[in-house]
């Protein structure tokens, strides 16, 4: 308990000994990413834009086709069928997905790496 930090008195500017690393984080100073870490964050991005795409694009298409009023999941439920199967409610889901895809390229284009 001898940390001036935590005895509330004021740090001496004069005090030789280098920032901790909790004054570093404050300070926004960040240690350069390891290999791995550089890694694992361009593959989670290169899945979230793959992802993305392909999630859009299955929105921008799939409620234009039969299959998307003419399926299992709806032949229980007639006014939720009624519902899907508006031309309002196709438009939403394929604004949707021009969003979606809007999105992941967004983040694939803004990308940069941490040096």
């Amino acid at each position: 308990m001898n940390d001036p930090a935590f005895s509330g008195a004021p740090p001496n500017p004069h005090d030789p000994s280098p920032p901790s690393e909790s004054h570093a984080a404050v300070l926004g100073q960040h240690e350069a990413p390891s290999g791995v870490q550089l890694w694992a964050h361009r593959i989670s991005i290169f899945l979230f834009v793959l992802i993305s795409a392909v999630a859009g694009v299955l929105l921008i298409i799939l409620p234009w086709t039969p299959e998307w009023t003419d399926n299992y999941l709806l032949l229980s439920f007639p006014t939720l069928r009624t519902i899907v199967s508006n031309g309002f409610f196709r438009g939403i889901c394929s604004g949707l997905g021009l969003l979606d895809i809007w999105i992941g390229f967004w983040e694939a284009l803004h990308y940069h790496e941490q040096h």
